[in-house]
């Protein structure tokens, strides 16, 4: 697109022109569009606000995107957790201890309310549920399957925390 100025005050927008006539076809295309100061002023007063709006909803600073890193690892936190807790714990419920479940009110009464309380109790256990940390003791309160090491408990705790603040909404770990 190509603006130039006419012999009157108004100026006129060249579409699909270039800057000599190569063949008769090209003139079909060539053709004025007259933009007066008083449209281009309506067109910005008009469309300006809504853009800017538009603009910074979607803006990276008010939605900041996780980054790769973070969505791997909750991807990770979700495969440990289908791995290892779902049998009791699936979609955040608890089919041993019912008033035990992994939602934000359970957690909450229980004391288990930050990652790093959950922390606790995934790698050394709680009541009925079993340690599942390497170094737990004692025996009969850890688990009889493989342990987890202290990263992957980590992760765990990290995404029980994050399921948990969010109601436990289904993901993907493939």
């Amino acid at each position: 697109m190509r603006l130039h100025s006419s012999s009157s005050s108004a100026r006129c927008c060249n579409l699909f022109c270039s800057s000599h006539k190569a063949n008769a076809r090209e003139s079909e295309w060539k053709f004025q569009v007259p933009l007066k100061h008083k449209d281009l002023e309506f067109l910005i007063k008009r469309f300006a606000p809504p853009l800017t709006a538009v603009l910074l909803a979607v803006s990276p600073i008010c939605n900041p995107p996780e980054s790769l890193g973070q969505t791997l690892d909750i991807q990770r936190g979700a495969t440990l957790f289908n791995r290892a807790c779902i049998g009791c714990h699936d979609t955040g419920g608890n089919i041993i201890q019912p008033g035990a479940t992994l939602f934000p009110s359970d957690l909450q009464r229980n004391g288990v309310d930050t990652e790093e309380e959950i922390y606790s109790v995934t790698y050394y256990g709680k009541g009925r549920m079993p340690g599942f940390g390497e170094k737990c003791t004692p025996r009969g309160q850890c688990t009889f399957g493989p342990r987890l090491q202290d990263e992957d408990i980590k992760l765990l705790s990290e995404f029980v925390k994050l399921q948990a603040d969010k109601g436990w909404p289904n993901i993907a770990t493939d």
